[in-house]
Protein backbone atom coordinates (compact mmCIF):
# COMPACT_ATOMS: atom_id res chain seq x y z
CA UNK A 1 0.00 0.00 0.00
CA UNK A 2 2.93 2.36 0.56
CA UNK A 3 4.98 1.66 -2.19
CA UNK A 4 1.74 2.06 -4.78
CA UNK A 5 0.63 5.41 -2.76
CA UNK A 6 4.10 6.88 -2.85
CA UNK A 7 3.92 5.68 -6.81
CA UNK A 8 0.89 7.81 -7.28
CA UNK A 9 2.21 10.47 -5.14
CA UNK A 10 5.16 10.76 -7.13
CA UNK A 11 3.25 10.91 -10.42
CA UNK A 12 1.02 13.75 -9.02
CA UNK A 13 4.76 15.86 -7.76
CA UNK A 14 6.21 15.14 -11.87
CA UNK A 15 2.79 16.70 -13.21
CA UNK A 16 2.87 19.80 -11.12
CA UNK A 17 6.76 20.47 -11.80
CA UNK A 18 6.17 19.68 -15.51
CA UNK A 19 3.47 21.92 -15.45
CA UNK A 20 5.76 25.16 -13.54
CA UNK A 21 8.39 24.20 -15.99
CA UNK A 22 5.93 25.19 -19.04
CA UNK A 23 4.13 27.64 -17.17
CA UNK A 24 7.51 29.31 -16.39
CA UNK A 25 8.73 29.26 -20.32
CA UNK A 26 8.01 32.61 -21.07
CA UNK A 27 4.47 33.51 -21.96
CA UNK A 28 1.70 30.36 -20.98
CA UNK A 29 -1.16 32.99 -21.01
CA UNK A 30 -2.94 35.17 -23.67
CA UNK A 31 -3.84 38.34 -22.38
CA UNK A 32 -6.57 40.10 -24.90
CA UNK A 33 -4.16 43.28 -24.56
CA UNK A 34 -1.37 42.01 -25.85
CA UNK A 35 -2.12 38.66 -27.24
CA UNK A 36 -0.68 38.69 -30.90
CA UNK A 37 2.42 39.88 -30.33
CA UNK A 38 3.12 37.52 -27.23
CA UNK A 39 1.88 34.98 -30.39
CA UNK A 40 5.38 33.92 -31.17
CA UNK A 41 7.03 33.57 -27.98
CA UNK A 42 4.46 31.88 -26.89
CA UNK A 43 4.42 29.34 -29.62
CA UNK A 44 7.96 28.88 -29.67
CA UNK A 45 8.09 28.32 -26.02
CA UNK A 46 5.03 26.22 -25.06
CA UNK A 47 5.58 23.73 -28.19
CA UNK A 48 8.98 22.73 -26.91
CA UNK A 49 8.59 22.74 -22.89
CA UNK A 50 4.88 20.57 -23.71
CA UNK A 51 6.75 18.59 -25.23
CA UNK A 52 9.87 18.36 -23.18
CA UNK A 53 7.80 18.00 -20.03
CA UNK A 54 5.52 15.29 -21.67
CA UNK A 55 7.90 12.89 -22.75
CA UNK A 56 9.86 13.01 -19.69
CA UNK A 57 6.32 12.11 -17.74
CA UNK A 58 5.36 9.57 -20.44
CA UNK A 59 8.82 7.89 -20.09
CA UNK A 60 8.69 7.88 -16.54
CA UNK A 61 4.40 6.35 -16.45
CA UNK A 62 5.20 4.39 -20.01
CA UNK A 63 1.32 5.24 -19.92
CA UNK A 64 -0.22 7.05 -23.25
CA UNK A 65 -2.17 9.55 -21.99
CA UNK A 66 0.10 11.05 -19.52
CA UNK A 67 0.94 13.87 -22.14
CA UNK A 68 -3.17 14.92 -22.07
CA UNK A 69 -2.86 15.10 -18.57
CA UNK A 70 -0.52 17.00 -18.01
CA UNK A 71 -1.67 19.48 -20.42
CA UNK A 72 -5.25 19.18 -18.89
CA UNK A 73 -3.64 20.22 -15.03
CA UNK A 74 -2.16 23.29 -16.99
CA UNK A 75 -5.67 24.11 -18.47
CA UNK A 76 -7.16 24.02 -15.31
CA UNK A 77 -4.59 26.64 -13.64
CA UNK A 78 -4.70 28.81 -16.33
CA UNK A 79 -8.33 28.78 -16.29
CA UNK A 80 -7.89 29.60 -12.17
CA UNK A 81 -5.83 32.74 -13.38
CA UNK A 82 -8.48 33.39 -15.87
CA UNK A 83 -11.12 33.59 -13.09
CA UNK A 84 -8.84 35.51 -10.40
CA UNK A 85 -8.81 38.52 -13.41
CA UNK A 86 -12.10 38.15 -13.74
CA UNK A 87 -12.96 39.00 -10.40
CA UNK A 88 -10.97 42.14 -10.32
CA UNK A 89 -13.25 43.44 -13.12
CA UNK A 90 -11.79 42.75 -15.83
CA UNK A 91 -13.99 41.26 -18.84
CA UNK A 92 -14.53 37.58 -19.11
CA UNK A 93 -12.46 37.86 -22.69
CA UNK A 94 -9.38 39.83 -20.77
CA UNK A 95 -7.36 36.44 -20.46
CA UNK A 96 -7.82 33.78 -23.68
CA UNK A 97 -7.11 30.65 -22.12
CA UNK A 98 -4.64 28.56 -24.06
CA UNK A 99 -5.17 25.19 -26.18
CA UNK A 100 -2.89 22.59 -25.06
CA UNK A 101 -4.93 19.50 -24.71
CA UNK A 102 -5.31 18.87 -28.66
CA UNK A 103 -1.64 18.69 -29.22
CA UNK A 104 -1.07 16.63 -26.00
CA UNK A 105 -3.35 13.91 -27.30
CA UNK A 106 -1.37 13.98 -30.71
CA UNK A 107 1.59 13.65 -28.35
CA UNK A 108 0.05 10.72 -26.90
CA UNK A 109 -1.38 9.13 -29.70
CA UNK A 110 2.09 9.39 -31.72
CA UNK A 111 3.23 7.43 -28.58
CA UNK A 112 0.70 4.90 -28.30
CA UNK A 113 0.91 4.08 -32.46
CA UNK A 114 5.01 3.72 -32.38
CA UNK A 115 4.11 1.09 -29.70
CA UNK A 116 5.65 3.46 -27.09
CA UNK A 117 8.70 3.91 -28.50
CA UNK A 118 10.46 7.19 -27.20
CA UNK A 119 12.41 7.63 -30.40
CA UNK A 120 9.56 7.91 -32.49
CA UNK A 121 7.42 9.65 -30.10
CA UNK A 122 9.61 12.89 -29.48
CA UNK A 123 10.13 12.70 -33.07
CA UNK A 124 7.06 12.84 -34.39
CA UNK A 125 4.83 13.97 -31.38
CA UNK A 126 7.52 16.49 -31.38
CA UNK A 127 6.64 18.15 -35.07
CA UNK A 128 2.85 17.09 -34.37
CA UNK A 129 3.19 19.16 -31.34
CA UNK A 130 5.14 22.08 -32.97
CA UNK A 131 3.19 22.44 -35.73
CA UNK A 132 -0.82 21.75 -34.36
CA UNK A 133 -0.10 24.04 -30.90
CA UNK A 134 0.47 27.64 -32.94
CA UNK A 135 -2.27 26.44 -35.06
CA UNK A 136 -4.76 25.73 -32.33
CA UNK A 137 -3.74 29.13 -30.29
CA UNK A 138 -4.34 31.04 -33.75
CA UNK A 139 -8.15 29.88 -33.76
CA UNK A 140 -8.07 30.26 -30.49
CA UNK A 141 -7.33 33.86 -30.36
CA UNK A 142 -9.39 35.08 -33.43
CA UNK A 143 -12.26 34.39 -31.27
CA UNK A 144 -11.39 36.55 -29.31
CA UNK A 145 -13.86 39.40 -28.79
CA UNK A 146 -12.64 43.13 -30.07
CA UNK A 147 -8.67 42.76 -28.59
CA UNK A 148 -7.83 46.07 -29.52
CA UNK A 149 -10.71 48.01 -27.81
CA UNK A 150 -9.81 45.72 -24.55
CA UNK A 151 -6.02 46.94 -25.13
CA UNK A 152 -6.97 50.59 -24.49
CA UNK A 153 -9.90 50.16 -21.99
CA UNK A 154 -8.61 47.86 -19.83
CA UNK A 155 -4.82 48.20 -19.54
CA UNK A 156 -2.83 45.76 -17.01
CA UNK A 157 -1.47 47.59 -13.81
CA UNK A 158 1.76 45.56 -14.20
CA UNK A 159 2.16 45.85 -17.76
CA UNK A 160 5.43 47.76 -18.71
CA UNK A 161 5.49 51.07 -20.61
CA UNK A 162 7.47 49.62 -23.79
CA UNK A 163 4.20 47.37 -24.11
CA UNK A 164 1.42 49.56 -23.64
CA UNK A 165 -0.62 49.85 -27.18
CA UNK A 166 -0.07 53.61 -28.51
CA UNK A 167 -2.27 53.38 -31.59
CA UNK A 168 -3.95 50.44 -33.37
CA UNK A 169 -1.55 48.71 -35.38
CA UNK A 170 -4.02 46.11 -37.04
CA UNK A 171 -1.35 44.21 -39.41
CA UNK A 172 1.49 44.43 -37.38
CA UNK A 173 -0.79 42.69 -34.57
CA UNK A 174 -2.67 39.86 -37.40
CA UNK A 175 -0.09 39.27 -40.04
CA UNK A 176 3.31 37.63 -39.22
CA UNK A 177 3.21 35.57 -36.18
CA UNK A 178 1.26 32.36 -37.20
CA UNK A 179 3.55 31.17 -39.37
CA UNK A 180 6.96 32.17 -37.48
CA UNK A 181 5.57 30.45 -34.41
CA UNK A 182 4.38 27.42 -36.42
CA UNK A 183 7.94 27.40 -38.04
CA UNK A 184 9.88 27.48 -35.19
CA UNK A 185 8.03 25.51 -32.74
CA UNK A 186 8.41 22.58 -35.33
CA UNK A 187 11.84 22.93 -35.70
CA UNK A 188 12.85 23.46 -31.58
CA UNK A 189 10.31 20.95 -30.13
CA UNK A 190 12.52 17.77 -31.84
CA UNK A 191 16.20 18.68 -30.00
CA UNK A 192 14.57 20.25 -27.28
CA UNK A 193 12.11 17.40 -26.24
CA UNK A 194 15.27 14.59 -27.71
CA UNK A 195 17.39 16.66 -24.88
CA UNK A 196 14.89 16.09 -21.99
CA UNK A 197 14.32 12.10 -23.02
CA UNK A 198 18.69 12.09 -22.67
CA UNK A 199 18.63 13.72 -20.13
CA UNK A 200 15.73 11.48 -18.43
CA UNK A 201 18.03 8.45 -19.53
CA UNK A 202 20.93 9.50 -17.20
Amino acid sequence: WLRRTTHYLFIVVVAVNSTLLTINAGDYIFYTDWAWTSFVVFSISQSTMLVVGAIYYMLFTGVPGTATYYATIMTIYTWVAKGAWFALGYPYDFIVVPVWIPSAMLLDLSYWATRRNKHAAILIGGTLVGMSLPVFNMINLLLAKDPLEMAFKYPRPTLPPYMTPIEPQVGKFYNSPVALGAGAGAVLSVPIAALGAKLNTW
